[in-house]
């Protein structure tokens, strides 16, 4: 990928390395870090070099009466005005500079905006989301149904306390798993992977080693808008998917329509909450319609955020014999390595680069139990 803000945009660390590079200067580290637990070799899953993000978040950066896109500089002390980020996916970036220009042309768009947010698919939709330092009334309102028409794309107007949807709030990524296709609902707002071309290996690779399970129930914490879970449930007989976020919960059960799944339930419970539920420590009322005691865990998958897994988490899913962990921090999932090898060991790990050129780096490992 070539930039002409490499060096000075924050957004780019590793600027100055090829591709290749990189790759090998992440992969030492994870190497490194679960050398205690795992010495084989690592299944590894490389993104695009460049248009491989589908969110992205600009400020908009106002001199006279002229506004630009910025982000922050590499000295983490400032801002830098950009004009091109060949990192977004396709739809992202053949809507910003038109975006651009229609703020800088009217008083109205431009006013007191601060922020531009986009979310996109690779078949090509995309949802724009504006932010403000005021209130939107109804010229804002015009003015923005007619950006949404001539940029084909959804717009969604904040500010304080306000949200002015005009059409949709979503956008519906299409996503092929080996040879079938999922569909998902990606909410403005709610979390969701930014790489889809590497989402799409992580779900497969996930996939892969939950059929080899060979059957029974799966287990699911942190499990988002059914990201993994949906794909996933080919593989068992029922599926307990839990997560903390009403908006994501809502998604999962939305993404579950639209692929006619049928054999999972979301309850939204923190993993605290799950740990808590399985252990019958005490009653959820959102737990009333189901059966726990029906369920036979064979597998448990958890994708849990930057701080890894709580020491009741780790106890708990120490009881079921198969364990996928997806990780976004090498060093957390190392931690947990450490109090999960005692009764599992770890059968196959795996590499993702979701965020090429910084150091960032998502990990996979399959753990089985000790016999």
């Amino acid at each position: 990928m070539k930039c002409r803000h490499f060096g000075s945009c924050g957004s780019c660390t590793l600027y100055d390395l090829s591709y290749a590079r990189q790759l090998e200067r992440k992969a030492e580290r994870v190497r490194e870090l679960l050398r205690p637990y795992y010495e084989g070799d690592f299944d590894r899953f490389d993104s695009p070099v460049s248009h491989y993000r589908a969110r992205a978040e600009f400020r908009i950066w106002h001199e006279g009466d002229a506004c630009s896109y910025a982000m922050g500089n590499l000295s983490k002390d400032g801002t830098v005005a950009i004009d091109e980020c060949p990192k977004v996916i396709s739809a992202i970036e053949e809507r910003m500079e038109p975006l651009l220009e229609a703020v800088n042309k009217s008083p109205e768009l431009s006013r007191r905006l601060f922020g531009v947010e986009f979310l996109a698919t690779t078949t090509g939709e995309c949802l724009i989301t504006m932010l403000y330092h005021r209130r939107l009334e109804e010229p804002w309102i015009a003015e923005a149904r007619a950006l949404q028409k001539r940029l084909k794309a959804s717009v969604i107007g904040r500010s304080r306390k306000q949200k002015e949807v005009l059409d949709w709030e979503y956008v519906t990524e299409v996503l092929q798993i080996d040879s079938k296709k999922y569909q998902y609902r990606h909410y403005e707002g709610g979390f969701t992977q930014p790489n889809p071309y590497v989402n799409a290996e992580m779900i497969a690779w996930a996939k892969a080693r939950a059929a080899e399970a060979g059957g029974g129930d799966l287990l699911e914490a942190y499990c988002g808008l059914g990201n993994f879970t949906i794909p996933l449930a080919e593989c068992f007989d029922k599926v307990l998917a839990t997560e903390v976020s009403k908006n994501s919960i809502k998604a999962a059960k939305e993404n579950c329509r639209l692929n006619g799944v049928e054999n999972i339930e979301f309850i939204r419970l923190s993993a605290e909450e799950m740990t808590q539920a399985l252990r019958k420590e005490r009653p959820f009322r959102r737990l009333s319609h189901i059966d726990i005691d029906k369920y036979d865990f064979s597998t448990v998958l958890v994708d849990p955020p930057r701080a890894g897994l709580d020491a009741a988490s780790r106890e708990l899913i120490g009881g079921i014999d198969r364990i996928v962990y997806i990780s976004c921090n090498p060093e957390t999932l190392a931690r947990d390595l450490s109090e999960l090898s005692r009764t599992h060991r770890v059968e196959r790990a795996a590499i993702f680069d979701q965020f090429p050129y910084t150091e960032h780096v998502e990990c996979g490992v399959l753990l089985v139990r000790r016999s």
